[in-house]
């Protein structure tokens, strides 16, 4: 038997968290496929402060109880992120499914999870006794593991308003859109005044947790093209370090190997 509650405001639902021991939803599209036993639900999707997609001067603000078909169909979100959603699933999940579930679940193959590691993203986390904003990379501790408290709600993801037009992203499975990704890959790289002013990677269903490495992208931050061919193969070396993928079903050799070549043809398309 499937017990729950539904709320029709964030204040309702963080009350219900407070005091009742519950498993919060949106879509289910994930969920529903082995629900736990006796389990006691919290249905989000009728929130309206969850259901935003707004900008502000700082931010692109989007609720985590949005659709991947409503990201897809927003004229405010940037491509990159639209295009991995377009990915997921087949038209049916997409409908349903939401990016805040594709999140909490905790999993390195997450399509939309990848973006907003290669973006820096931030998650607003709201609970009865306040809230707090935490980068993306410091919200997952481990495969499915994550620092959302019992009594939270990722209410919002919050993507900075920097230029993500020139973007890489590649997702690689065995069938296209109903795949699982077996490595995933995005990037994005912008250029002004001739010189690399942000460089950010990301690599999905690698590891445990998405990979994300300012400190090695930002060698080739503040460079020319031309100065960063130069430091080109230091670069791939320390991400060659860098990845240590896990083992699966997929080899951790067929992981490493793709993402290696993933990073070269993302260079080589901006001139590295």
């Amino acid at each position: 038997m499937v017990n729950g509650y539904q709320a029709t405001s964030l204040k309702e639902a963080l009350k219900i968290l407070a005091k009742a021991s519950v498993t919060p939803y949106s879509g289910g599209t994930d969920l529903m496929i082995d629900p736990e036993e006796n389990a006691t639900f919290l249905f989000l999707a009728r929130i309206p402060e969850m259901k935003n997609i707004v900008e502000d001067t700082e931010y692109l603000r989007i609720g985590a109880a949005c659709t991947f078909t409503e990201i897809i169909e927003n004229e405010l979100v940037p491509a990159i992120l639209k295009e991995a959603a377009a990915q997921i699933a087949a038209p049916a999940i997409r409908n349903l499914a939401t990016i805040g579930g594709n999140i909490c679940n905790g999993s390195a193959k997450g399509d939309s999870a990848l973006i907003l590691f290669a973006t820096d993203a931030k998650l607003r986390l709201v609970s009865s006794r306040g809230e707090r904003v935490l980068p993306i990379a410091e919200f997952y501790l481990g495969r499915k593991k994550t620092a959302l408290q019992s009594d939270e709600l990722l209410v919002e993801i919050l993507i900075d308003r920097i230029n993500l037009s020139n973007y890489y992203y590649k997702k690689v499975g065995a069938r296209d859109a109903l795949a699982i990704s077996r490595v995933s890959f995005a990037a994005i790289l912008n250029v002004a005044d001739g010189k690399i002013v942000n460089c950010m990677t990301a690599y999905g269903a690698v590891s445990d947790i998405n990979i994300r490495r300012p400190d090695i992208d930002a060698m080739l931050v503040g460079k020319t093209t031309k100065e960063a061919k130069v430091v080109k193969k230091e670069y791939i070396a320390a991400y060659d370090q860098a990845i240590v993928p896990i083992k699966g079903r997929i080899s951790a050799e067929y992981r490493k190997a793709v993402c290696m070549n993933l990073l070269r043809d993302f260079l080589e398309s901006n001139g590295i």
